[in-house]
């Protein structure tokens, strides 16, 4: 099998760790880019369907994270035309500099999103289970699986992850919800019941190391930890593992959607989210449950 990783979106907040972490493990990884400055920096501009070809060249696999970031601003109508073609002219150009190739990957990764099932309530969600409700979230990323799907028409493996909510120290919604906790205050969002389903960061990565390592894995994934929690008892978890005292108060769902529009959906929507198909296929979590995920981001 080759070592070599073509990788898209590689800059991003799951991105940067992926690349470190295949690294270490003796992988060569390829990043596509806009703006090339060094070694294993390849150009690419998914909006005008330009790649360089020589990225493809002995690759064993394809991780493609490129996308705009969903919660980095108020959803327009103009941010989410941005927000839904960076999901499609990626896989786009990508598909297209597969099909041409003269040695093609053995398997393409693509990440999607837990979005996927819109405001699934308490409800456990599974693989093949259809969205509970729509929503230009839930849109969103059929729309991003079916571009994914394209390559996997090509005869190429094809795994789409659907991504909980990423922790780690340095990014994501943890970072947001950290803030106001350094001055001892606890916000959670809405009732405080909404379920989150979450993954650690390095399991994130380790999940997509597992996938191309793992040849009988295909289809779509859900990328959570094995016990979601509610996000009042992820501030409170958050608090102690930061060893922070804090008055814990609720951010009423009105102010939300007033202050962010339909974006709102994003931290308001309660996903309860299954890791059973992930954990049937071999793969085994180093942080299985949100006390030792947070422990390890805030006291490491």
């Amino acid at each position: 099998m080759s070592k070599t990783i073509l990788l898209a979106g590689g800059t991003g907040f799951i991105g940067h760790r992926l690349q470190a972490m295949l690294q270490e493990k003796g992988y060569t990884v390829r990043v596509l880019t806009r703006r090339p400055n060094g070694a294993n920096q390849y150009a690419w501009d998914p909006e005008s369907g330009r790649l360089d070809e020589a990225a493809l060249t002995g690759v064993y696999a394809v991780i493609n994270l490129a996308g705009a970031g969903i919660a980095d601003g108020r959803w327009t109508a103009s941010r989410k035309k941005t927000l839904l073609d960076s999901r499609i002219n990626s896989a786009a150009v990508l598909r297209e500099a597969i099909r041409k190739s003269d040695t093609r990957p053995a398997v393409y990764i693509s990440a999607s999103a837990i979005g996927f099932y819109g405001n699934s309530g308490e409800r456990l969600m599974l693989e093949n289970d259809q969205p509970v409700t729509g929503g230009f979230l839930a849109e969103t990323c059929r729309t991003w699986e079916e571009a994914a799907d394209t390559v996997a028409q090509l005869g190429i493996r094809t795994v789409k992850f659907r991504i909980g909510v990423v922790l780690g120290k340095e990014g994501g919604a943890l970072k947001e919800i950290a803030k106001p906790l350094y001055f001892c205050l606890g916000a959670y969002f809405g009732n405080g019941k909404a379920w989150y389903s979450w993954i650690h960061r390095d399991d994130m990565c380790r999940a997509f190391i597992f996938a191309l390592e793992n040849e009988s894995l295909a289809g779509v994934y859900n990328a959570v930890a094995p016990q979601p929690e509610r996000i009042k008892a992820l501030v409170k978890t958050a608090a102690r593992a930061m060893r922070r005292p804090a008055i814990f108060l609720p951010v009423p769902a009105f102010a939300l959607r007033l202050l962010f529009g339909e974006m709102a959906d994003t931290i308001l929507f309660s996903n309860r989210v299954s890791a059973q198909k992930l954990l049937e296929a071999g793969f085994s979590f180093q942080f299985p449950d949100l006390a030792s995920a947070l422990r390890a981001i805030f006291q490491r």
